[in-house]
């Protein structure tokens, strides 16, 4: 159940439901709408309480109560209508402009790092992204530097302005990885992690939540539940393929999950065709074709000499290729009536 305000509804009627909400045996969650507030009712409903809806809806400055069948509440459309947008630094992601997130797979030492920031900055990227702690399939291959990549990667980011993106791995490591980050990543191996999600979800820093390669968009939606339950409402939802019978590319990009989730979600949705492709040949007409059905943004791996990356080099774009595919990305943008923003405002 959520309670809808009227526009202008001013702190003292909030501060009332909210009383009512509490008095009623529930939790209040009070969703930043830019229109309007919007307070979400968690905890058990049952009859009785179903039938309060009555009662919140007569109170001061309410405009409707409505019902929310989803089993997750506070990420659903219906709790908050318009579209949620993440402020970070000068980069907006949501709304109409689009965001290119560029970097390297993995920070591999200082030159590296620093080469393709700047790269990938003045190619057009308005964010960065690079791994410090990185998940693998195999023991053996390279598993990050640790807090050593996470110094490089935020050198790169003081000397290009651009925000940084990078994944948190552990529940005992998040405060370490927010000391350098401006938005954590929760990897796809960790979407259902809830003990890492629950820990992001009480930290005041934006989330990009990827989804699992096993997993369907709704179970996606209650990971980011779990976060935003805890008072963590900047969300970003990645689709970076799933598995599938088809194996002519590394995952298969569900297309139609972008649709999907916003319909059914307030919440941005960013593409990464770099893992679903698995092959830099199919990162371009991947990342147009997510940009085309409505993402807000894309997730790239770019790296001068993929020969010689330690981690995922197939996949990753050389910077004449990223710049082709920003010159694409910009062209299809203008198509579609959104833009990009510009690497210098950052």
């Amino acid at each position: 159940m959520v309670i809808v305000m009227e526009r202008g509804a001013d702190a003292a009627q909030v501060r009332t439901v909210i009383e009512e909400i509490e008095r009623a045996g529930f939790r209040a969650f009070v969703n930043p709408g830019v229109e309007r507030k919007v307070i979400a009712l968690l905890g058990a409903m049952d009859v009785q309480k179903a039938q309060l809806a009555d009662h919140f809806a007569a109170l001061p400055g309410v405009e409707r109560v409505s019902r929310i069948s989803e089993p997750y509440k506070l990420v659903a459309r219906a709790s908050q209508p318009e579209g949620t947008r993440i402020q970070i630094g000068r980069v907006c992601i949501g709304g109409p402009a689009l965001t290119i997130i560029a970097g390297p797979c993995s920070a591999e030492d200082r030159e590296q790092a620093l080469e393709i920031a700047q790269i990938v900055k003045y190619a057009g990227a308005n964010m960065l992204r690079g791994g410090a702690f990185k998940p693998r399939t195999s023991p053996y291959s390279f598993q990050g530097l640790g807090e050593k990549g996470l110094e490089i990667l935020a050198q790169a980011k003081e000397e290009t302005g651009l925000p940084l993106v990078t994944e948190v791995m552990e529940v005992d490591e998040v405060e370490l990885v927010a000391k350098y980050a401006d938005m954590l990543q929760i990897g796809a191996r960790n979407m259902q992690n809830f003990r890492l999600l629950q820990r992001v979800g009480g930290i005041d820093m934006p989330v990009l939540l990827k989804r699992g390669p096993g997993c369907r968009v709704r179970d996606l939606l209650m990971a980011a539940e779990y976060i935003m339950v805890e008072g963590n409402h900047q969300i970003a939802l990645c689709e970076r393929g799933i598995t599938t019978f088809e194996d002519s590319t590394r995952y298969t990009l569900d297309i139609s999950a972008i649709p999907v989730i916003k319909r059914h979600s307030h919440l941005p949705v960013i593409i990464d065709p770099s893992h679903c492709a698995g092959e830099w040949r199919y990162v371009n007409p991947l990342a147009m074709a997510g940009v085309a059905a409505g993402a807000d943004g894309l997730l790239v791996e770019v790296h001068p000499d993929p020969a010689s990356a330690l981690s995922d080099g197939p996949q990753a774009l050389k910077p004449e290729r990223f710049r082709a595919l920003v010159a694409d990305v910009a062209r299809l943008a203008n198509v579609l009536g959104r833009t990009l923003s510009s690497p210098k405002e950052t």
